[in-house]
């Protein structure tokens, strides 16, 4: 199958054309193809020196409040309050640390400077969101940002796009954080992208391409929450 070059119009081809989840290469990362892009099941996907790369992988990795669970040992973290977690105090401080955390079996990041760029316009517009976790400092000691994670929110629907830990548990007390925010914002479904062991254990599954891009339907079509977030 193709994978289709984009010109400067905001279209895309059919996502049952994506090569292996890859679909189109090019572009740009403007609001509206970003926008576009989310709500057709599409995210970008490539490395600093490449050109942007498009996907819509089959089957797509989905979290949904039903499925959600906590692990026994994180709950009972949890519950010592180690963090302070905030939302939307520190995006671009957040999404610096997800592209310069190291990760194991990576040797650089997909987050580039374009991308960093693109994600802190939708920001600012009220499309992307981050939670951070915090370490209380001490004495007179700022809190220091430990641990956090972004993504986009349209409609219903929420997109992960990176975290990152600097100490124990910190991205996962900010992602359940996160879960029963969405759950009392009745944004129903996250979208995880691609299968990881992380998320799986939080309960998320692989859902078949269409499956998802229907539901993806549904839960665009509800009203965006388009400000600054902030926990109830």
């Amino acid at each position: 199958m193709p994978v289709y070059l984009l010109g400067p119009d905001i279209v895309f081809p059919p996502v049952d054309e994506a090569e292996q989840g890859l679909l189109a290469v090019g572009g740009d990362l403007s609001r509206e193809r970003l926008l576009h892009a989310y709500a057709s099941g599409i995210f970008p996907w490539y490395s600093e020196g490449e050109p942007i790369l498009w996907h819509s992988p089959d089957p797509r990795f989905v979290l949904t409040h039903e499925t959600f669970r906590v692990p026994k040992r994180l709950d009972r973290v949890i519950r010592t309050e180690p963090y302070r977690v905030t939302m939307d105090e520190a995006f671009k401080e957040v999404v610096e640390a997800c592209a310069s955390t190291p990760r194991s079996g990576q040797d650089g990041t997909w987050i580039t400077e374009e991308m960093k760029s693109a994600y802190a316009e939708l920001h600012r517009e009220g499309f992307a969101h981050s939670i951070e976790a915090w370490r209380p400092g001490a004495a007179k000691e700022p809190d220091e940002l430990v641990g956090g994670l972004y993504g986009v929110s349209i409609g219903a629907a929420y997109f992960g796009e990176s975290m990152f830990s600097r100490a124990s548990d910190a991205s996962k007390v900010a992602f359940v954080a996160l879960m029963r925010q969405l759950a009392r914002w009745k944004i129903t479904l996250i979208d995880c992208q691609i299968e990881t062991d992380h998320l799986a254990r939080f309960g998320a599954t692989n859902w078949p391409r269409e499956r998802y891009l229907s539901a993806l339907r549904e839960a665009t079509r509800e009203p965006t929450r388009q400000k600054r977030w902030r926990l109830d």
